[in-house]
């Protein structure tokens, strides 16, 4: 299960109050191409998707064993943490409007912070867009959705993940439990970074 940062930050009222509205309403197409919300309809892409081992075996916090019912809950769950302003679940439609990716942003208003997990199908990997994507998600996740802090994990032995979080600015704060659906324990690598460490690093 999704866990806020490390780093503690106290937003107020009035802040935390802005990002769950966001969350609630915001276009997510402003994210890319082919993003929307992930609702019932787009759960046989997802079972599809998620099937894959190379897609989700380096995922903690996915729901297992993955099918059609496990992924109709964990769609129901997102939905639901979308009205509470609290997290987006994103599936990436390709030109065929199949499931070729997700996004699962998981968001504390009250800590203005938010966690990202997400992959795409295998044949859409190691294209050398990882980078640009993530970069553009995290930007949108500080300047859209409003958050000041963002953290993330990756399996011990995700080298590729790692180097990606990394060229964006993250900065290593060691390892931390990651706890799965299940209540079984992985441990991770573990990043941080905030929405001033990221405006300086791309001067916006």
């Amino acid at each position: 299960m999704s866990a806020p940062p490390k780093t503690v930050l106290h937003a107020s009222d009035a802040e935390a109050e802005a990002i769950r509205r966001t969350v609630r309403t915001v276009d997510v197409a402003t994210l890319g191409l082919g993003r929307a919300r992930a609702d019932l309809s787009h759960v046989p892409g997802l079972v599809a998707l998620l099937s894959d081992p190379q897609v989700s075996d380096p995922i903690y916090d996915l729901p297992r064993p993955i099918g059609e019912d496990s992924v109709t809950r964990w769609v129901a769950e997102g939905q639901a943490q979308a009205l509470a302003g609290e997290g987006l679940l994103l599936v990436t439609l390709d030109a065929d409007h199949t499931v070729a990716g997700y996004s699962k942003i998981s968001v504390w208003p009250e800590r203005s912070s938010a966690e990202l997990a997400g992959a795409m199908r295998a044949d859409a990997q190691n294209r050398g867009q990882g980078g640009s994507g993530a970069a553009h998600t995290f930007g949108w996740m500080f300047e859209t959705l409003g958050v000041r802090l963002i953290g993330l994990t990756a399996a011990l032995d995700n080298v590729r993940s790692a180097k990606l979080i990394e060229a964006a600015g993250f900065v290593p704060m060691g390892e931390r439990e990651a706890k799965r659906p299940d209540g079984t324990v992985r441990v991770s690598r573990y990043w941080e970074l905030t929405r001033d460490q990221w405006r300086q690093r791309h001067r916006l």
